[in-house]
């Protein structure tokens, strides 16, 4: 862990937060019929973030507050089901804080929250790149608050505190800011040679129940040039570090869902942030999967799924339904996803 040095303030301001000091409630996940403490805790954070519960007793999970869950998950790009469970905890507990709450810096585990995806933003629009606006503070965020530091006059030592902050505010946005370093970043990985599969390290991940779907879309891959990396966990945050680790261009989830009839395909969308990269290979994907597999079209969406937000390149996840029939074909469905990226590469993101 680091510490902090005397000039970024006092030691006190070197806390997480009631929000994380709280920790998540034991009886997770919290669904309509809880009841206790827990509760009491879950509807306190959505009032404070604007999502009212106040037509349920307090401490009682009814209808109110699943609306209130549910409206909180569609905003914060979460899979809406109603049900506060670790993602959604660990969302609510990150959207509690605001930039200034909080000392910044490095640790293990790394500090998530909007904090952390504020800092990111504001340092890419000055033209810094922490990598993408994932409000997760790692090495690549700690080493554009370094270079912003030591551009004015700060010690670099990666840590935000008072005197960053104040520097932070004083200066205006580089003319034509609008434009955020990450996304200028993501454009040129993608459009850099070579502009094919040939030599391009693809991550294809199932975190259960898909390994044939991996390994065909692996050696669809293969005879395409690539270099393609399969990654069966089930965690997905797991899978985002594998992927991370294997320093792979692209990573594509593949995921089945029993219960539906359609494909649909998720790009990375998180705070005031979306990967545009992603979102048009969704899209390519996305069109490709529906008519090779026959199944109905579920659109493409942006969502914060930890696959999406912990990977540092281009990622989509792609659910499909009736299994049977995409178990029957995917051999399609891997000519399918080859050809969108292959069309994918060759963009031009000028």
């Amino acid at each position: 862990m680091v510490s902090a040095p005397a000039e970024q303030g006092p030691a006190s301001t070197v806390l997480e937060g009631p929000s994380e000091l709280a920790g998540p409630p034991s009886s997770l996940p919290l669904t309509v019929g809880s009841a206790g403490d827990g509760v009491v805790d879950l509807q306190r954070r959505l009032e404070r973030l604007g999502f009212s519960c106040a037509e349920d007793d307090t401490g009682t999970f009814a209808s109110r507050t699943r609306s209130a869950v549910l409206a909180f998950q569609r905003e914060r790009g979460l899979r809406t089901d109603g049900v506060c469970g670790r993602y959604t905890w660990a969302a609510l507990v990150e959207a509690g804080f605001r930039l200034g709450d909080r000392l910044l810096y490095r640790r293990a585990p790394m500090l998530r929250g909007d904090d952390v995806a504020e800092l990111q933003k504001r340092l890419s629009v000055l033209g810094f790149d922490p990598g993408g606006v994932d409000g997760i503070f790692g090495d690549q965020t700690v080493e554009a608050l370094a270079d912003f530091q030591r551009n004015v006059g700060l010690l670099p030592d990666g840590i935000c505190g008072p005197s960053t902050l104040g520097e932070l505010a004083r200066l205006q946005l580089r003319p034509g800011g609008a434009d955020l370093v990450s996304l200028v970043r993501e454009r040129l990985s993608v459009g850099s040679s070579p502009r094919t599969l040939v030599g391009r390290r693809i991550a294809v991940g199932e975190t259960g129940g898909f390994a044939v779907g991996v390994h065909a879309l692996c050696r669809a891959l293969s005879a395409a040039g690539a270099l393609p990396i399969p990654l069966h966990l089930p965690d997905p945050e797991e899978q985002a570090v594998a992927a991370n680790v294997a320093a792979v261009d692209c990573y594509v989830g593949l995921r089945l869902e029993p219960e539906q009839a359609w494909a649909r395909s998720f790009f990375y969308r998180g705070y005031r942030y979306e990967s545009v990269v992603s979102r048009r290979l969704a899209e390519l994907v996305q069109a490709r999967l529906v008519t090779a597999l026959e199944l109905a079209d579920g659109g493409t969406e942006g969502m914060a799924l930890p696959e999406l937000r912990g990977t540092q390149m281009p990622a989509v996840i792609i659910e499909l339904g009736s299994p049977k029939q995409v178990v029957m074909r995917t051999v399609e469905l891997s000519a399918a996803v080859v050809d969108a990226l292959s069309i994918w590469l060759t963009l031009d993101w000028d």
